[in-house]
């Protein structure tokens, strides 16, 4: 089993960076695709960015396309999202999901591994 540990969030600034980490453990996922989620306080999770197994394609919500990055070290067993020119509206706890079913345009976590989050907040 999968064991996913995200890092890098907190409070920053509009149009400031953050940068999310999730080390992945148990297992490696260099042959999963991976995906970032997030959930704003009384909305459902929605999905942000997902990356193939082999970083080879990536795709993004409309809200954030242009402005993150999803990237991925499999040696490291980690994947990464860059994110820049912030908006309030991205404040969220940020999930990241590996092992879901990647089409190449869509991610479906119905299966695979959760983390526990990172809270991101963006000051107005």
């Amino acid at each position: 089993q999968v064991h996913l540990v995200e890092s890098g969030g907190g409070l920053v600034q509009a149009g400031g960076s953050l940068r999310l980490s999730c080390a992945a453990s148990g297992r490696t996922v260099s042959y999963y695709a991976m995906a970032w989620f997030r959930q704003a306080p009384g909305k459902e999770r929605e999905f942000v960015a997902a990356i193939r197994w082999d970083g080879g394609n990536t795709y993004y919500a409309d809200s954030v396309k242009g402005r993150f990055t999803i990237s991925r070290d499999n040696a490291k067993n980690t994947v990464y999202l860059q994110m820049n020119s912030l908006k309030p509206e991205d404040t969220a706890v940020y999930y990241c999901h590996a092992g879901g079913s990647d089409s190449g345009s869509s991610y479906n976590p119905s299966y695979g591994s959760w983390g526990q989050g990172t809270q991101v907040t963006v000051s107005s």
